[in-house]
């Protein structure tokens, strides 16, 4: 998943960012209203991981922005504001959930994890497309009911292809999805194309079709044959 942190407590911040990328994660963080801003202006995300006191502007602000922009994001707002005010203003505003500060770093994960969950695959632990399926908990990948072993960015790959079938999707769309601002976005993306091939491959060699084409100077689509 592709990770939005705004948060203005340095120690949280790092705290947060350290563990969900040792889950495998793509993290960026920010720590000011304004930085927010134009985060969410020129990317997109899985989750937006939102804290209400800012630098700048209150973190509700944001949360308008995101609506008016007609963002699919999900956001956890996590906030030191306890009152039942607070939270049903964050949830009728747009937020997808609510954790008061201090909350344990398990917690934040398995909330962020229902939050995609609920807005991505309908709520489904499993994902699929056509003889090929995804244990999302179990980061299990089958064909025809046999796993397959992938790379952890391969695995990503698959993912974000099922998730956006039959949509054309652009090399820097996949480069910034993947790899997230830590990427210099260079017209050079031999790497892109290396991880696609490998995945490919052991789809096919597992039994599956050929089902993820390059469109020619765009970018891929994984789509039926």
């Amino acid at each position: 998943m592709k990770i939005l942190v705004i948060e203005d407590e340095e120690s949280l911040m790092q705290s947060i960012v350290s563990y969900l990328k040792g889950e495998g994660n793509i993290c960026e963080m920010v720590n000011s209203y304004w930085n927010a801003l134009e985060k969410i202006n020129l990317y997109s995300y899985d989750c937006i991981l939102l804290d209400l006191t800012l630098p700048g502007g209150d973190g509700l602000k944001i949360l308008s922005e995101l609506k008016k922009m007609n963002k699919q994001e999900g956001v956890l707002i996590i906030s030191a504001r306890h009152s039942l005010d607070d939270k049903l203003n964050g949830l009728e505003m747009g937020a997808d959930d609510y954790l008061v500060k201090p909350f344990h770093l398990s917690e934040l994960k398995a909330r962020i994890t229902a939050i995609v969950r609920r807005k991505s695959f309908s709520g489904s632990n499993v994902m699929s497309f056509n003889e090929i399926s995804v244990n999302l908990l179990a980061m299990d990948v089958k064909v025809n009911d046999k796993s397959i072993i992938l790379t952890k960015k391969e695995y990503d790959l698959l993912i974000y292809f099922i998730s956006n079938q039959g949509k054309v999707i652009t090399k820097n769309a996949i480069a910034e999805h993947l790899w997230g601002d830590e990427i210099d976005m260079s017209d050079d993306f031999d790497f892109i194309y290396t991880h696609i091939k490998n995945l490919r491959k052991k789809l096919i060699e597992a039994g599956a079709k050929d089902y993820i084409k390059s469109m020619y100077g765009v970018g891929y689509k994984l789509g039926n044959i």
